[in-house]
């Protein structure tokens, strides 16, 4: 049951762009279509979940017993960054339709804050490996949901005639906001899950 309210509340109450504001660069800049929007919130899925993995071990067998905690973000960053090329080089090898359909967003994901900060939150909310994963998979789900629903609401506002005062970012941004607005109605649900299941 934990695990269930992990999901929950990572995919719809803590969305990691639309309440904790990780990861706006690529919400912003990579949903613009549909397509597009799905394809870059599965590498963030795979590539998140198997970056917090690592992250996890190398916390828990390096960084801790060796009193280096204090390398944290660097060292995320660095495991982060190699984990991504590694990840394009051996796609690149054994899958190249894969490759095909992920290449163009390898790259972004090295730079979306999204996964370093999933790694870092697994270590502060001091969750088991299992716990990680599932945090981190749900996490890159509720990323993928968002800029999917997102990059929906966009492709319909192509279609409409915008005020010009309010075309091009602004009404992005004024979508983004309306959209944050309406994932904050979820609030709540994760405490009453843990009340009906005797969880709190």
């Amino acid at each position: 049951m934990e695990y269930l309210l992990i999901l929950v509340s990572a995919i719809f109450v803590n969305n990691i762009v639309l309440s904790q504001f990780l990861g706006i660069c690529p919400f912003l800049g990579v949903s613009k279509k549909v397509d597009t929007a799905l394809g870059m919130g599965a590498a963030v899925a795979f590539v998140m979940t198997l970056a917090t993995i690592v992250t996890f071990l190398v916390q828990t067998y390096i960084l801790n017993p060796m009193g280096l905690q204090y390398l944290q973000t660097l060292a995320f960053i660095l495991v982060i960054a190699s984990l991504v090329q590694m990840v394009e080089i051996i796609l690149k090898k054994v899958s190249p339709s894969l490759y095909q359909a992920l290449g163009i967003f390898l790259p972004l994901i090295t730079t979306n804050c999204a996964v370093l900060g999933v790694a870092i939150l697994v270590i502060q909310k001091d969750f088991s490996l299992l716990e990680s994963v599932v945090y981190a998979f749900s996490t890159a789900i509720g990323f993928a949901l968002a800029l999917t629903v997102f990059a929906g609401i966009r492709e319909q506002l192509s279609l409409v005639n915008i005020p010009k005062g309010m075309s091009g970012m602004a009404i992005v941004l004024v979508t983004a906001g309306l959209l944050s607005l309406a994932f904050m109605g979820f609030s709540g649900v994760d405490g009453g899950l843990k009340i009906l299941f005797g969880l709190d």
